[in-house]
């Protein structure tokens, strides 16, 4: 595998990527969240791209405006359309030979290339969009009956509650949460990024970790009979754990793979 790194512009700003991987006919363009650089936290991302690669598919991964190494200024994933589309453009003249590009983003990068309508790519992975507004609100149902479940499986917690360690009040309107019934369509910024890919022509798989706080919430605002929806019982919000990390290697590799 060869890795080699360049810059490209995004209206007028210089960006940094790396490109790991041989030209191929079908590339993988991975978008990174938050502030995170492109080699990702622990060096994440690289170790993905080198993945991917390694089965014969190049992967550009780069740093957006204000970002790590590239110029400009950072307005986070709602201002990010250009630079992915910049990023595309760059990664096919790189590789004159892509006929295919999918886009991969976890958290708010799914998100971004949600709201920038595929952003020109041919196919997208979306893994744990972010759909939380407001941080200080209540969280969705979903949420709040995962976190019981964890605890009621934790002797110590029950420990707690059986000697009044647990504020009763902050435990009742816990409970009344987790029996909301779901909203029946998106809202907010659900309902953006659901327009955003709503006329996407593109195939799109949706990827949940189940043990993520943001991937809940995104299930909890979404269309429950989704069929691109895929979960991944045990995985955190990265896929850290050894077999999430394979189930995600394999989600992303069966998309690549489809023609």
């Amino acid at each position: 595998m060869t890795r080699r790194h360049f810059t490209f512009s995004c209206e007028g700003a210089r960006l940094v990527a790396t490109l790991d991987g041989t030209p191929g006919e079908t590339g993988l363009l991975l978008v990174s969240g938050g502030n995170e650089v492109r080699a990702g936290a622990w060096n994440g991302q690289a170790r993905f791209a080198a993945r991917i690669a390694a089965e014969g598919y190049p992967v550009l991964r780069f740093d957006r405006r204000g970002v790590g190494d590239s110029e400009g200024e950072n307005g986070e994933f709602r201002s990010s359309a250009p630079d992915i589309r910049a990023a595309l453009e760059a990664f096919r003249a790189e590789c004159p030979g892509l006929r295919r590009v999918i886009g991969f983003g976890n958290c708010d990068a799914a998100s971004a290339l949600m709201l920038a309508k595929g952003a020109g790519l041919d196919g997208l992975v979306l893994s744990n969009p972010w759909t939380i507004e407001d941080t200080a609100a209540e969280a969705p149902a979903e949420v709040v009956r995962d976190h019981y479940r964890r605890r009621l499986a934790d002797p110590a917690a029950i420990k707690r509650l059986l000697t009044g360690q647990v504020a009763v009040g902050k435990l009742v309107r816990s409970l009344v949460a987790a029996v909301r019934p779901a909203r029946p369509q998106p809202v907010g910024l659900a309902q953006e990024i659901a327009a955003g890919i709503a006329g996407f022509s593109g195939p799109v798989r949706l990827l949940v970790a189940e043990r993520d706080r943001t991937g809940l919430a995104f299930v909890a605002h979404w269309q429950k009979a989704d069929p691109r929806v895929r979960r991944c019982a045990g995985a955190t919000h990265s896929y850290v754990e050894p077999d999430a990390q394979d189930w995600l290697l394999a989600q992303v590799l069966d998309v690549l793979a489809a023609d």
